[in-house]
């Protein structure tokens, strides 16, 4: 056999070997060794630049490198799921208000800086389970692989516009296992309402009747037990101000948001646009700064769409 074709062979069984045993192989040994699998000499006199575009060129579509896989993301339309937060926006009543104090600024000191003073739950925002029970997760404590997940849409929005008071059943959830098949375990599911359309008005966020209860829709215990006890998803998320029904959180009852929290699971309240958002296929990302101890914090949230 020619040198040529000889090192072409040992390369093609270099790689056939590579992709059978690239699970148990430690990542350094495997980063040591790609440089080989990929035909490039190991040092190499290459460029970063050359390198990296070496890599991604000879990278296959089965097993696509993390740049290629950016890539394509980044050819995807993007939603922001979450609101901009400021002084008076809408809030659990008895949270106080936020208050932003500029500290420097830019005629005195040449630059900018703020002091904002908010309660964690303000905004889109993360619930932590400790928010409701002692010994749970925080907020520096939720993982970070927890931060992006497949992301399904329930959507009641139609009904809620005839009954603000409208809670979601089971019916609703088996309607859309009926058109995309079982919830995945694992994901995100947020419950489209349409109700973060009222935002920032506090009054028709509320929407207290004249005898003081509110008026706005929730989830139902018998959709969150199906959710997290059977599909197994990792949290949840809604455009309300509370997980519970108006009616309910008007008599100061949270049993929806005890449950979700008391299992250690995280939740996101106050999501916005969700009617921009496919109810199957996208991904959601939901980030937050890392306070030690937080029992919550406004959030990032948006999401890929398919």
């Amino acid at each position: 056999m020619r040198s040529k074709d000889r090192s072409n062979g040992y390369e093609k069984s270099f790689r056939r070997i590579l992709i059978a045993c690239i699970r148990p192989i430690p990542i350094a040994v495997l980063l040591l060794l790609l440089p080989l699998s990929m035909g490039l000499n190991a040092p190499s006199d290459l460029g970063i630049g050359q390198k990296a575009e070496s890599l991604k060129n000879n990278s296959s579509t089965e097993n696509p490198s993390l740049w290629q896989v950016l890539d394509i993301l980044k050819s995807k339309d993007y939603v922001d799921l979450t609101h901009s937060f400021k002084p008076g926006i809408p809030h659990w009543e008895g949270f106080p208000n936020e208050t932003v104090e500029t500290v420097f600024n830019f005629s005195t000191s040449g630059f900018l800086a703020q002091k904002f003073i908010l309660v964690g739950q303000w905004g889109t925002h993360v619930d932590a389970p400790v928010h409701f029970h002692q010994g749970k997760r925080t907020v520096d404590q939720i993982d970070v692989k927890e931060m992006v997940l497949p992301l399904v849409v329930l959507d009641i929005h139609q009904k809620v516009s005839v009954n603000p008071d409208y809670t979601i059943n089971m019916d609703d959830v088996k309607a859309w296992e009926s058109r995309y098949g079982k919830i995945p375990e694992g994901c995100f599911v947020a419950l489209r309402t349409d109700w973060s359309k009222r935002w920032p008005n506090q009054t028709a966020m509320l929407n207290r009747d004249r005898n003081g209860t509110f008026h706005y829709p929730g989830w139902s215990m018998e959709v969150l037990r199906y959710l997290y006890e059977n599909r197994k998803i990792t949290a949840s998320g809604h455009e309300t101000t509370d997980t519970d029904p108006g009616f309910q959180t008007a008599k100061d009852n949270y049993t929806l948001e005890s449950y979700i929290l008391g299992r250690d699971h995280f939740q996101i309240e106050l999501l916005a646009s969700l009617d921009k958002v496919p109810e199957y296929g996208a991904l959601i990302v939901v980030a937050f700064p890392k306070p030690e101890g937080g029992s919550g914090f406004p959030a990032r949230a948006f999401a890929i769409l398919p």
